[in-house]
């Protein structure tokens, strides 16, 4: 389907998977081409539903996801082997072995300090390339 800017098309499909998922135009037609883009958000139905009557509240976890992939997050940190970073499922509690020989426990305060000051405790096995995000994310925690 063509997504064009400034124009709205439709589609209908049955959602199997609940996410944010990206949307790209289909065809190349000009050069605006890297602009037609969106995306789709598929909810759970009392979400969905919260939604529909205006509720603007978000579950932390959903949130989150959105914020992970509007911050490209997600171009490097894959779960796949060519990864340019840590894999990050299930790594939240764990001990991870950093360049230089140090360990450190992955809780709150080592998640957000590699999002402030990306190049200060560096995984074993990746290049210090992470950009830092201080002045572009906030500690504001969603009340679901």
């Amino acid at each position: 389907m063509d997504a064009v800017p400034g124009r709205y098309n439709t589609m209908w499909f049955n959602a199997t998977k609940t996410g944010t998922y990206h949307l790209f135009c289909a065809e190349y037609c000009g050069v605006d081409h890297a602009k037609m883009i969106g995306r789709i958000v598929v909810m759970e139905p009392h979400e969905y539903e919260a939604w529909l009557a205006g509720n603007k509240a978000r579950p932390t976890v959903a949130t989150g996801e959105e914020l992970f992939v509007s911050k490209a997050c997600n171009t490097c940190h894959r779960p796949d082997s060519s990864a340019r970073a840590p894999i990050l499922n299930g790594i939240y509690g764990t001990q991870v072995l950093l360049l230089g020989g140090k360990s450190v426990l992955v809780d709150e305060e080592y998640v957000r300090e590699s999002i402030l000051v990306p190049a200060a405790k560096v995984v074993n096995g990746y290049q210090p390339i992470m950009p830092t995000f201080k002045g572009q994310l906030s500690r504001r925690k969603s009340s679901s």
